[in-house]
C-alpha cells in the first residue's frame, strides 16, 4: 500500500521557519523524483521544489534562497526546510512522488504565515 504522509505544517509568523516532512512507504523511494507542491484555494497547484533520485534540485523562483528540499533515502523521507516565510507562502503543501508514468500524492499539510 502506497503512502505519502506529510507533517510539519502549522502557523508561523512572517520571517519564521518551518520544516515539512513527507514519509513514504509502499514503493521504491530512492528511485523516485520527490517534489513539494502548494495550492491556495481557487488556484492551480504549483511546483515549489523537486529533488531527483540522484539529488539534483529545482526550485520555483519565488522560493529560491529561502526553501531547501532534501531527501533521506534510508528513512524514505523528503523534507522541505522553509525559512524567511512570507504571508504569500500560506498554502496547503503537498508531497508528490513520480517515476516515469507513476505518480503518487500525499494528503497535504496546511502552512499559514500570519502575525
Amino acid at each position: 500500500q502506497v503512502q505519502l504522509v506529510e507533517s510539519g505544517g502549522g502557523l508561523v509568523q512572517p520571517g519564521g521557519s518551518l520544516r515539512l516532512s513527507c514519509a513514504a512507504s509502499g514503493f521504491p523511494f530512492s528511485s523516485y523524483v520527490m517534489s513539494w507542491y502548494r495550492q491556495a484555494p481557487g488556484k492551480e497547484r504549483e511546483l515549489v521544489a523537486s529533488i531527483s533520485a540522484g539529488g539534483n534540485t529545482n526550485y520555483a523562483d519565488s522560493v529560491k534562497g529561502r526553501f531547501t528540499i532534501s531527501r533521506d533515502n534510508a528513512k524514505n523521507t523528503v523534507y522541505l526546510q522553509m525559512n524567511s516565510l512570507k504571508p504569500e507562502d500560506t498554502n496547503v503543501y503537498y508531497c508528490k512522488a513520480n517515476h516515469i508514468w507513476v505518480t503518487y500524492w500525499g494528503q497535504g499539510t496546511q502552512v499559514t504565515v500570519s502575525s
